[in-house]
């Protein structure tokens, strides 16, 4: 059973900068997109980012693009996120996604993903 666990939210001020960490176990996600979506209370879940199985690929969401990087570690079964330049829309619950998007269209998908975390919520103030 792939259990999928993000950690690293927080409350912080608009501007800081914060880094999300999610760790996958129960199988290796070196074949596997890893992803980053958020949800906010009513509204719909929101692409943040993802990066392909070699990490050699990156996909941004329009509101986080030059402000946020993902990237890969641990053998590809960490997935990092690092945001920077934060402001108070980018507050949300922050959700860890693992999967294999069949198209590039799809890396943005929620239903291109197969393995989600809990999520973690930031919160940013102004």
């Amino acid at each position: 059973q792939v259990r999928m666990v993000e950690s690293g939210g927080g409350s912080v001020q608009a501007g800081d900068s914060v880094r999300l960490s999610c760790v996958a176990s129960g199988r290796t996600m070196s074949a596997y997109a890893l992803a980053w979506f958020r949800q906010s209370p009513g509204k719909e879940r929101e692409f943040v980012a993802a990066v392909s199985w070699n990490g050699e690929h990156t996909y941004y969401g329009d509101s986080v693009k030059g402000r946020f990087t993902i990237s890969r570690a641990d053998a590809r079964n960490t997935a990092l996120l690092q945001m920077n330049a934060l402001k108070p829309e980018d507050t949300a619950v922050y959700y860890c996604a693992g999967g294999r998007p069949w198209a590039e269209s799809d890396f943005g998908r929620a239903g291109g993903y197969d393995y989600w975390g809990q999520g973690t919520q930031v919160t940013v103030s102004s």
